[in-house]
């Protein structure tokens, strides 16, 4: 899958380093640069092709987030800037990736097959619906959920899943026989579509299987295979309750 990019910053040296970035992993291509937002947006609001932006945050007249900000419908973006200072904004719009600057291609490659790898699995989930594949829902037994994951929907029986873990757009379900599998998917959609009486929410970012917990103290709960994931405060109630059940 090849991704179609847009770079844009007012440094020309840099500029020219993020092109020749580009250039070097096959599966980028660069369709526009701009060493300004404003000419960017403007492109932008009539080419909707491009996949992924690489901008810089600081620059004159429109700052990188306060461009991305102002798209109605972005691309996937991934930021870049002299100024760690600046990675919480980035993230908070849902950003790829952030590289600090001076950004080696050893970094710039990893952010680029982030992108690819996210581009994927969101194709994958608009295949599965297109198909009326039930990704992430209960199976007609009920003993497992269809997960759409590595190119292929899975089922997945309850008894394997140890627990599952919030990453971004992401979940990564950690398996009982030691593998994992990563589905985009909100954790939220997740919770609602496990049973209650197997899986327990216990941290904003962390689902466990009941049949799984081996142990717990006041702040973790203990799993399968040495695992372990956080109690969160908004959720102690709920897991006391469990507590009581597993005696």
């Amino acid at each position: 899958m090849n991704l179609r990019c847009v770079v844009i910053d007012d440094e020309p040296l840099a500029l020219r380093q993020m092109e020749a970035y580009v250039a070097r992993v096959h599966f980028l291509e660069i369709v526009q640069s701009f060493d300004n937002a404003i000419d960017a947006r403007d492109y932008l609001a009539v080419d909707s092709s491009v996949d992924l932006i690489f901008v810089d945050i600081n620059m004159p007249e429109l700052s990188g987030v306060d461009f991305v900000r102002s798209l109605d419908n972005p691309p996937m973006v991934i930021f870049t800037t002299a100024y760690s200072e600046y990675a919480i904004e980035g993230f908070k719009l849902d950003a790829v990736d952030y590289l600090l600057k001076p950004i080696s291609f050893e970094a710039f490659e990893r952010a680029a097959i982030k992108a690819r790898s996210l581009s994927e699995l969101r194709a994958l989930r608009d295949s599965a619906k297109s198909e009326d594949i039930p990704v992430g829902e209960q199976s007609a037994e009920k003993e497992c959920i269809s997960i759409r994951a590595d190119h292929k929907t899975s089922l997945v029986k309850y008894s394997n899943i140890v627990y599952l873990e919030s990453a971004g757009e992401y979940v990564r379900l950690h398996l009982a026989d030691g593998g994992q599998l990563v589905t985009l998917f909100r954790l939220k959609n997740m919770e609602t579509t496990l049973p209650a009486d197997r899986f327990v929410r216990v941290h904003r970012s962390f689902i466990v299987n009941i049949e799984h917990i081996t142990g717990y103290t006041k702040g973790r709960v203990f799993l399968t295979g040495n695992e372990y994931a956080p109690i969160g405060e908004n959720y102690k109630d709920s897991f006391a309750a469990i507590a009581q059940r597993l005696g």
